[in-house]
Order: structure tokens, then C-alpha cells, then sequence
């Protein structure tokens, strides 16, 4: 049974599981839906993330106490929904160590090659789990557990737009310039954030994401940026010395 936590004095937390998992999703959404049908324009926002869903509560017309009360009867007998997934999204992406510079460190973690690394990340078809961070910025998962890699100790100033990382077990997109420590793998000219598209952001949480390797002609015919991206993979990640 979902359980319901007070995390402001307009809003609930609905907690659906206790760990990260893709199979998860399914129940995530069905809650957002039941939440939406439960309260209407009385919930003014409806955020799903792994493991939970955040409710904003329009405590002008209803109380937090009975907006709870709603939710406990909405959420009775919750079913994942039915044969639907989100959408797929296939993502071209530039695999260089120019712009991916930690693929060489995944690599000796994994006791293998660059080619290997690539062949591994985009093997598999991710979920998005949830929004934030940036605009666009979907945090995805999950990488097969070999591939795991800490986020590294001292981030980036400055990560390039369309820069593809991973950090643990997540992979992500960066929509803009920002600073930023998962280990980068490689670039995409995909658009993640665009005003003139509907709803703002290209993913939404429950798609699934499918990374394809091109190589840099492709990349560029694209609209890609080759420019490298400053700062070496050398350096370790958290809880790692060096040799």
C-alpha cells in the first residue's frame, strides 16, 4: 500500500517503493493518474520520480488533511497500467574520448576496451525516471551494475550541452552548459529543452531512451559540436585514490 508523508505544509509525498527499479514505473504513472483523477486542478503539481510521487495541494480550496484522505481512497487497489510504455526515444551519440574523456576510465574498470564501453551503454533501453537538475535533463537508468562509476571527486565547471554521462548506476543528458561531475562518454546534438516545442522537454518520465554510437561525420551533419571538452579523464572518482 502507497504510503502518504507530509513533506510541506501544502504538500504530500506518495511513497510507492523503497528501491530503484525499472519495473517500477508503471505503478509511478498509475499513481499519477490516480492523483489527477482524485484532485483535479486541486493538485497544482503532480511530480513523479523513482520511487514516489510529489503532490502540491490548492490549499485555498482544500485541506491537507482531506486532500490525504482523497489520496488514501485513490490509491486503494492501485494496478501498474496495462501493455503501455512510454516513448522511445533513439538517440545518436558521438563516442570520443574529445568529449567523452572518461571512457577510458570506464574502461579500465571494466578490464576492457573503448569499443567495449560503447557496445555495453548502448545495449540497453533506459527508463526515465525523472526531471530535474536542468530543463530537459532526464535522470535515467539503469546501467548494467559492472558499469557503475562514481561521480568524480572535484565536478566540472563547465559540461557541454549535449554531453551524455553516467554517474553510479544513472545516465543522462546534459540539455544546456552547466557545471556537472558524472563521467562523460560522448555527445549528442539531440535537443533536449526547446520553448517552441510542446511541453517544453523532450522526455517525459516513463519513456524509454535508446542511445545509437554514429561517428563524427554523422555528428556533425547533425549539428553537432566537436569542440573537446576541457578537463582529462584521468582524475579518480569519489572514494577512489590514485596509484
Amino acid at each position: 500500500m502507497p504510503r502518504l508523508e507530509t513533506v510541506a505544509f501544502d504538500s504530500l509525498i506518495v511513497r510507492l517503493f523503497d528501491r530503484i527499479d525499472e519495473a517500477h514505473m508503471p505503478w509511478v504513472l498509475a499513481a499519477v493518474d490516480s492523483i489527477r483523477d482524485a484532485l483535479g486542478e486541486l493538485a497544482l503539481e503532480v511530480v513523479p520520480s523513482y520511487t514516489t510521487v510529489l503532490v502540491q495541494i490548492d490549499i485555498k480550496q482544500l485541506a491537507l488533511p482531506e486532500a490525504r484522505a482523497r489520496l488514501s481512497q485513490a490509491l486503494m487497489g492501485l494496478e501498474p497500467r496495462d501493455g503501455e510504455a512510454g516513448t522511445l526515444h533513439e538517440i545518436p551519440v558521438w563516442y570520443d574520448v574529445s568529449v567523452g574523456p572518461e571512457l577510458p576510465l570506464v574502461a579500465e574498470r571494466l578490464g576492457t576496451d573503448i569499443n567495449e564501453v560503447i557496445q555495453r551503454h548502448t545495449a540497453r533501453d533506459y527508463s526515465v525516471f525523472a526531471l530535474g537538475f536542468a530543463p530537459g535533463y532526464g535522470f535515467m537508468g539503469l546501467i548494467e551494475e559492472a558499469m557503475a562509476t562514481p561521480r568524480l571527486k572535484t565536478p566540472r565547471q563547465k559540461v557541454a550541452a549535449g554531453s551524455v554521462g553516467i554517474a553510479d548506476r544513472q545516465t543522462a543528458i546534459y540539455p544546456a552548459p552547466s557545471p556537472g561531475g558524472w563521467n562523460l562518454l560522448g555527445r549528442t546534438a539531440v535537443k533536449l529543452f526547446d520553448r517552441q516545442r510542446e511541453g517544453y522537454t523532450l522526455f517525459r518520465p516513463g519513456d524509454r531512451v535508446r542511445f545509437v554510437a554514429i561517428d563524427r561525420e554523422a555528428f556533425m551533419a547533425q549539428g553537432g559540436d566537436t569542440t573537446p571538452q576541457p578537463g582529462v579523464g584521468s582524475e579518480r572518482p569519489n572514494g577512489e585514490g590514485r596509484s
